[in-house]
């Protein structure tokens, strides 16, 4: 009796938890793979930044690592193991490689020899030119924490092995670009009393001054050089950027304003860091650029019209207008998602694809809110054909549209400055 007993519980065990779980998980292991095919389909597979590495011999398919990650649909078990599902949304959080309990995850940029989009560069971020250093999301590393770690990594190894400068014209490390890499390289260059000039077109904050008002950003805890620790899971932009003015103020960096990169040239024994308003000179050159670059234009009739928008900083401006958003990337779901919030406001989305994919999960969600509510409209399979004074022509699978229309919102990406870093000798991976 006392074995029937413990038969009948052990099947009442298989039956009731374990088998239900078991089905459940290989329907999420079929939905999983459907997934990445439609993924693999549309390029959606392919990584930006830093992503998840995955050694299939030690993975044992737990999916621990998907439950992790704050974006969602990054990961997935296909055929029993952890495989990228879509790489597009992944930021480098690292949350998956922390989760995983057999150590079968790395975050890294993958191998670099083999990718035309990242410079190649030694461990202590030089390039391919002497004494010319990449910091930043430049590099291929996203995320803020990275941009800080990197910007004190370069200018602490120039103090390390580098000599100081005697003329006083030529600087010890002149640093392109003001956002945190930029600034947190300046910031080191005072703590190690080197002479210093940071040069930006458009001031302190870098990427961040093209974030719409109240944008929020997500941080994991990272040490300021000087300034001391961020430690709050989130910030506005309003937030970090006084952060960033504060220490430019307190700590008298020498930041000039508008000044465009153009070249960087040996001479001498020293660099000349040209720009349109005229020549820097410097033992060692960080550059602390964006990805972004040049907004990338859509090339149809009347995009130079004064109603086109490439960035989107104050929503408040709009009101009691119909906006058209074209594309479908994070910048572009926040830029719709804050004009929808005003008064008045007619919003919609034009993706060319038929589906969103590259968009964190919290703008899916808010997004997913503001269509059922009918605040915002999205026509997928579409591009702009023309935009007119008052209207806007779409072109989609079934027909011509044509919306009412006041201003247009471009977020079709931008073309990074590859071109400027080739031309200055810079080298890439995939390069022959």
């Amino acid at each position: 009796m006392e074995s029937l007993i413990i038969w009948l519980g052990t099947g009442g065990l298989i039956l009731f938890i374990i088998l239900p779980y078991f089905l459940n998980f290989r329907r999420k292991q079929r939905e999983d793979a459907v997934r990445r095919e439609e993924a693999v389909r549309l390029g959606a597979d392919k990584t930006v930044a830093q992503f998840p590495q995955v050694d299939p011999f030690a993975c044992i398919g737990c999916a621990s690592c998907v439950a992790a990650c704050p974006e969602g649909e990054v990961l997935g078990i296909v055929n029993g193991k952890a495989a990228i599902i879509n790489g597009l949304k992944c930021v480098g959080h690292g949350r998956c490689a922390e989760a995983c309990p057999v150590g079968a995850i790395v975050v890294g940029l993958g191998d670099i020899e083999k990718r035309d989009d990242i410079p190649l560069l030694n461990k202590h971020q030089e390039t391919s030119v002497e004494r010319v250093f990449i910091a930043g999301e430049l590099s291929g590393l996203a995320l803020i924490r990275n941009a800080i770690g990197q910007g004190r990594e370069v200018v602490e190894h120039i103090a390390q092995n580098g000599r100081r400068i005697k003329d006083p014209q030529v600087h010890d490390v002149a640093i392109v670009g003001a956002g945190p890499a930029g600034l947190t390289a300046a910031l080191t260059a005072v703590q190690h009393n080197l002479s210093h000039i940071i040069i930006d077109q458009q001031g302190a904050g870098g990427t961040i001054l093209h974030y719409p008002r109240k944008k929020l950003v997500m941080t994991r805890p990272v040490e300021i050089p000087l300034y001391g620790w961020l430690n709050k899971p989130e910030y506005s932009k309003e937030e970090l950027l006084e952060i960033w003015q504060g220490i430019q103020n307190k700590f008298d960096l020498h930041l000039r304003i508008g000044d465009k990169l153009q070249n960087v040239v040996r001479n001498n024994g020293h660099y000349e860091v040209q720009t349109h308003n005229g020549v820097y000179y410097a033992r060692n050159v960080v550059l602390a650029l964006g990805r972004r670059g040049t907004p990338r234009k859509l090339n149809v009739p009347g995009e130079e019209l004064s109603k086109v928008m490439y960035k989107l900083i104050d929503a408040e401006s709009y009101q009691n207008e119909h906006l058209l958003v074209v594309g479908g990337g994070d910048s572009a779901i926040e830029a719709a998602i804050g004009l929808a919030n005003q008064p008045g406001n007619r919003v919609t989305i034009s993706y060319r694809k038929d589906k969103f994919f590259r968009i964190k999960r919290r703008n899916e969600q808010r997004l997913s809110e503001y269509i059922r509510s009918g605040r915002i409209q999205v026509v997928f399979n579409s591009q702009v054909i023309c935009i007119e004074e008052k209207i806007v022509r779409l072109k989609t699978v079934k027909e011509d549209m044509h919306l009412p229309n006041d201003y247009t919102f471009i977020f079709a990406g931008g073309e990074p400055p590859f071109q400027l870093l080739k031309k200055i000798g810079i080298r890439f991976g995939g390069e022959n």
